[in-house]
């Protein structure tokens, strides 16, 4: 059974969900994406969706995985980025955490992975976009980042308009502290400068997308995203353009928000 949200609002093309609980939020979401999946499942007799790594992701995707009812062997399912050099194995690696929370709990007919740590990391994004194009994609589900990057499109290297489906991007300094705060790496030396990412359009392209951003970290960029400009300064902000998009937040993502 789903949760209802506290509050709902539009900004601009963008419908917004507001829970009063980071949990309450996941569970919403879940039942959400079931509902979706298997719905286009029943339609076209199978779907593709993008999933992202990331905290913000965790109650969600482990929600999703316990719902039971949606038949992954239909499923072919890609991730968003990965970090350039960094083996599989490596406990911040994202296709070792699609693997264990998701992969080898739902077992779907494909997970296609973006290696990181291949010999050629142009052509391994050639490779991956040519994956992309050879399906419709349903759905992705997304976060936002510190600094308002959806994937690893940073704002010094985001693009809206972007010709390319997968590329790699230097990281910036907000975005690699980020990922030290989590706990995924020691110190901001550890923490790789380029990464392999889908772009904006690429993101952009699913029929469905939802984006979650929950808890207080993410205060800032919801309300960059929300009631900001719409440019490369918050990436996410974008998403205000695309009505097949809905955003997910909590009490404690919305603390900053004046507009609504």
């Amino acid at each position: 059974m789903s949760i209802q949200p506290i509050r709902t609002f539009n900004a601009d093309a963008l419908p917004v969900r507001v829970f009063a609980t980071e949990k309450d939020m996941a569970i919403d979401v879940a039942h959400t994406v079931h509902d979706f999946l298997v719905e286009t499942i029943n339609q076209k007799g199978h779907a593709a969706a993008i999933l992202a790594t990331g905290n913000s992701q965790i109650q969600f995707l482990r929600n999703l995985a316990d719902l039971g009812g949606i038949d992954w062997s239909k499923m072919t399912l890609f991730h968003m980025d990965e970090y350039l050099g960094v083996d599989e194995n490596h406990p911040a690696c994202f296709r070792r955490y699609m693997r264990e929370r998701v992969e080898s709990q739902v077992s779907p007919k494909v997970f296609h992975y973006l290696g990181g740590d291949a010999s050629e990391p142009i052509a391994e994004c050639e490779r991956y976009e040519s994956l992309l194009k050879s399906q419709t994609i349903d759905l992705c589900c997304m976060g936002v980042g510190e600094n308002g990057h959806i994937a690893f499109n940073d704002p010094p290297v985001a693009n809206f308009e972007d010709k390319r489906l997968v590329k790699i991007v230097e990281l910036d300094v907000e975005c690699r502290m980020q990922q030290v705060n989590e706990g995924h790496f020691p110190n901001l030396e550890a923490v790789p400068k380029y990464a392999l990412t889908l772009t904006v359009p690429a993101l952009c392209s699913a029929k469905k997308i939802i984006c979650v951003a929950p808890e207080s970290r993410k205060a800032a960029p919801v309300k960059a995203l929300l009631e900001g400009p719409i440019s490369t300064n918050c990436p996410a902000s974008y998403l205000r353009t695309k009505p097949q998009a809905t955003l997910y937040v909590d009490t404690d993502s919305t603390k900053l928000l004046e507009k609504y």
